[in-house]
């Protein structure tokens, strides 16, 4: 991620050295300006400097005793200057506020007190959706997979989805976020280095460097394998960014196996991806375990991105789609056969499903990987070349 440029206007003087710390300590922006006054027209010299400034990024922190004339220079700002990214500071028991400020224009509503991890996370959706824009769909896409309940099946799923984008599209790389990782035993490598490697050395890590922390497997995809042994010291979310912007610079697909890890590193990776995936299978505790996952996941936005997937399905009497997604709170994008045998024979042996040909299950990851693809301009470019006539 590209360091980002922030301009602060903030009436208190404490609050504002404040929010200029917090800035300054994502590692991944900078507080250049910041003002004490709020625009109140055209001309105002406050509008007239942050002209010329040209941030990513204006904050703007709303007092809690008098917030209009805040809300009043978030929505000059967006009229003015309708390409920046607003975000506004203030207190989450104003729901009015909340309301005002997103409709002046304000992109991201943040708490007070703020922390450095809620700016990160909203700096990192913000160039997010930069990088959509800028790329159209075509690269850089990041799937993550997060099981509801352990033993779920996210890394089998994880594997195979990966191993299918590799063989319809290439340039694939898999990510084992797992505290313990399990993704190198279900394709039988012996990976040299870890995520963690990676993580240590990010002060000098280019693509390069990169590729070489990763294990290929022989169909192409590369690996950056999950830790072998609990890891004492957990990256910081700053590192995870880095880390991903590096990944979505050099792979077309990055697919992310999260495992049960639920924490902020899970809800930072789910904010960069496309889509996140929600392994359940059809019981009950699986099924409650996914609506509390959902919602802590859903907590900095993008809860149309999570999707269910259903995992050893099979048809059960008085059991419906519909009955799964009203217990999840998520809406069902596919489900995956039961075939046990297969699956458990293939970690077994290290040989994956999708290395099995002509099974049920292999072709439903083949299909799955064509579906989270579809919308994809260079997928539907290569689609309408078979059919064109010469």
């Amino acid at each position: 991620m590209s360091e980002l440029s922030v301009v602060i206007i903030a009436a208190d003087n404490e609050q504002r050295t404040v929010l200029q710390a917090l800035v300054d300590g994502t590692s991944v922006a900078r507080s250049g300006h910041s003002h004490s006054s709020f625009p109140v027209a055209a001309a105002d010299p406050v509008l007239r400097r942050i002209h010329v400034v040209n941030p990513d990024v204006v904050v703007v922190d709303i007092p809690a005793d008098n917030a209009i004339p805040a809300l009043r220079a978030i929505e000059l700002l967006h009229q003015e200057m309708p390409d920046l990214a607003l975000f506004a500071i203030g207190s989450i028991s104003q729901p009015q506020v909340i309301v005002g400020a997103m409709r002046a224009g304000a992109r991201e509503f943040i708490e007070r007190p703020t922390t450095t991890t809620d700016l990160l996370e909203a700096f990192v959706r913000l160039t997010a959706a930069q990088r959509k824009v800028n790329r159209e769909g075509s690269t850089g896409r990041v799937f993550t997979v997060v099981n509801a309940k352990g033993g779920s099946g996210s890394t089998t799923i994880a594997v195979n989805l990966a191993l299918a984008l590799q063989a319809a599209h290439g340039s694939t790389a898999l990510v084992d976020m797992a505290p313990l990782g399990h993704t190198a035993l279900h394709m039988n490598l012996k990976p040299l280095f870890t995520v963690t490697d990676a993580i240590r050395n990010l002060h000098r890590l280019d693509s390069s460097l990169l590729e070489s922390f990763m294990t290929r497997h022989n169909d192409g995809l590369q690996l950056l394998a999950g830790p072998s042994v609990p890891v004492s010291v957990e990256p910081s979310t700053a590192e995870i960014t880095r880390l991903f912007d590096l990944l979505i610079g050099h792979f077309r697909y990055v697919v992310v196996d999260a495992s049960t890890r639920v924490d902020p590193a899970t809800r930072l990776v789910s904010s960069l991806s496309q889509t996140v995936l929600m392994v359940v299978n059809a019981d009950v505790a699986s099924l409650w375990s996914a609506s509390r996952v959902q919602q802590y996941l859903a907590e900095t936005g993008g809860r149309d991105k999570i999707q269910l997937v259903l995992n050893r399905f099979r048809k059960m009497p008085g059991f419906t789609e519909a009955d799964a997604e009203a217990a999840a709170g998520v809406k069902l994008l596919w489900k995956i056969p039961n075939q046990y045998f297969a699956v458990s024979t293939g970690i077994d042996r290290g040989v994956p499903v999708m290395a099995q040909n002509h099974t049920e299950i292999a072709r439903s990851f083949t299909a799955l990987a064509a579906r989270l693809t579809e919308n994809d301009l260079d997928v539907k470019r290569k689609a309408w070349s078979l059919f064109k006539t010469v």
